[in-house]
């Protein structure tokens, strides 16, 4: 979301007939939401005495969880910028032999930005969904379900961002740099299922 904007604003832009935003800044939004209860979880554990064991750990992953908060947030911006790119370059005139050159061009370019932004937002919710494991682990037993509501937001984020990745991927006419990016995303999923379930199934067991 914008700066200042409600998320009522932001649910009826993606309710909206316009393109953007749209799901890539939705999977932002799910790994920004993630990050914001694993931060959540540490700062109602940090300062507690029963936790001072753990003080020191949980204030490490409640930096780091802040930092993926503000870079998922902005990666909503960053998705609409990415995607109108795309729109621009498909738009651009192809009356001749140079116009359809230059075209072809910026559509290329435009497509590989546009594979980089959600690999990014890949990138920072797999992040997210190992500092959820922490929290559910040794977070305040208070608000330990927040910590399950932070792996599943996150791994939403992932998953969906995924999708965008592929999308974009296939239109790529470098091959090498989409079978590049491609493998890391299948790096990125690779174990985030499973871990997902484990951290779910840790706060279950502690709610139960």
């Amino acid at each position: 979301m914008a700066e200042h904007e409600t998320i009522e604003t932001f649910l009826d832009g993606l309710a909206s007939a316009a393109p953007t935003p749209g799901g890539g800044g939705a999977a932002a939004i799910s790994g920004a939401m993630g990050a914001a209860l694993v931060s959540m979880v540490c700062n109602l554990t940090i300062g507690k005495k029963k936790y001072v064991a753990v003080e020191a750990e949980l204030r490490e992953v409640l930096a780091r969880s802040e930092a993926l908060r503000a870079e998922l947030t902005a990666m909503i911006a960053e998705d609409v910028a990415a995607f109108d790119a795309v729109m621009g370059a498909y738009g651009l005139p192809k009356a001749t032999d140079d116009e359809r050159a230059a075209r072809a061009e910026q559509i290329q370019a435009a497509l590989r930005v546009a594979t980089d932004v959600p690999l990014a937002c890949c990138r920072a919710c797999r992040a997210v969904i190992d500092l959820a494991e922490v929290t559910a682990e040794k977070g305040n037993l208070n608000v330990i379900s927040d910590a399950g509501v932070a792996v599943l937001s996150a791994h939403a984020g992932l998953r969906s961002a995924a999708l965008n990745v592929y999308v974009n991927a296939k239109g790529l006419d470098d091959r090498a740099f989409a079978e590049a990016r491609l493998k890391e995303l299948e790096g990125l999923l690779g174990d985030a299922g499973p871990l997902n379930e484990k951290t779910y199934d840790v706060v279950k067991a502690k709610v139960s």
